[in-house]
């Protein structure tokens, strides 16, 4: 389905609001306080992509990957907490503590706290905002694109020195584009610093700077196609099973597919199903009931040269 920013921005925006407005004894007031923000920071969003400021300006004092808030101890603070665009706002329930995090936050060049007069959340909260500075919006509420596309190569540059393997667009966006998002943009990204994300990303992965591509997100794939390869995969091997093995092999297009079926129940009436290619090259797991031989499965996941091979 196509990713309809207005409509997601939309949603995210009223369920923000009811959350932090639906215990408070005035709830309209809490209500213009969180329009307030929105048009401050910008819409409401899920998670920040990796390369946000929010997440790359605090000191990691070790921590090799950051992929939340709670993963800083800057932000130790915060208890009920709800992001945006620019920034985020935390309701922690001691004075103290929301002090403690203005503090830390203002410590870090690029970010900046303050406390709200106005309880969120609830009416015994002392609700703390903190925003990234150096984050400007353009006309359509996404971060602009130069700063978020240089942000994107800083951060990746500095992953791959520990890197080990290059990981696909497919594999990796939600972390690149941030949530919610689609195929290619965000309500951090629009499409035209998305599409340039993707190409920097893959020059970088075609370049060998973080190892051997990894793929293993078969996203680009319609829901379709990936049910007719997930289908094919563990009908075949129900039909080659001999009903007694719980690991066995079998050929099929030119490959050598392993799948492992368990009672899962102990009674005959549904098998778990596993069958994988290579080490994870291909893979799909689900379930199989023989009356009615019904199958389930979750969406396989591996190279998408492979699994074509299966439609």
């Amino acid at each position: 389905m196509e990713f309809r920013a207005p409509t997601v921005a939309a949603q995210e925006n009223a369920e923000t609001i009811s959350y932090l407005t639906k215990n408070l004894k005035d709830p309209g007031a809490g209500r213009r306080q969180v329009e307030q923000l929105v048009e401050e920071l910008g819409n409401a969003v899920a998670y920040y992509p990796e390369w946000h400021p929010l997440l790359t300006a605090p000191q990691r004092r070790g921590v090799e990957y950051v992929s939340t808030l709670s993963d800083l101890k800057t932000y130790a603070d915060m208890d009920h907490t709800r992001e945006f665009v620019r920034g985020f706002v935390t309701c922690p329930y001691s004075p103290a503590a929301a002090d403690r995090l203005v503090e830390k936050v203002n410590d870090v060049p690029g970010l900046y706290a303050r406390r709200l007069d106005q309880p969120l959340y609830a009416d015994n909260a002392y609700p703390v905002v903190v925003v990234a500075l150096n984050v400007e919006l353009e006309a359509d509420g996404t971060i602009r694109s130069r700063d978020a596309i240089a942000w994107f190569v800083q951060q990746s540059a500095a992953d791959a020195q520990r890197a080990e393997v290059a990981e696909t667009w497919w594999n990796i966006r939600s972390s690149i584009l941030g949530a919610p998002h689609g195929s290619r943009s965000s309500l951090f990204v629009n499409q035209h610093a998305g599409a340039h994300m993707r190409k920097i990303l893959e020059a970088m992965n075609n370049s060998g700077m973080f190892g051997p591509i990894k793929e293993s997100s078969l996203a680009m794939l319609s829901p379709k196609k990936l049910k007719t390869i997930g289908d094919t995969l563990i009908r075949t091997a129900v039909k080659t099973w001999d009903r007694e093995s719980e690991t066995f092999e079998f050929e099929m297009r030119g490959e050598t597919c392993k799948a492992s079926l368990r009672d899962t129940l102990d009674d005959g009436t549904e098998y778990s199903v596993r069958v994988e290619i290579g080490k994870y090259d291909l893979f799909v797991s689900g379930f199989y009931e023989p009356k009615g031989e019904k199958i389930s499965f979750t969406d396989p996941q591996g190279k998408r040269e492979l699994a074509e091979k299966f439609l």
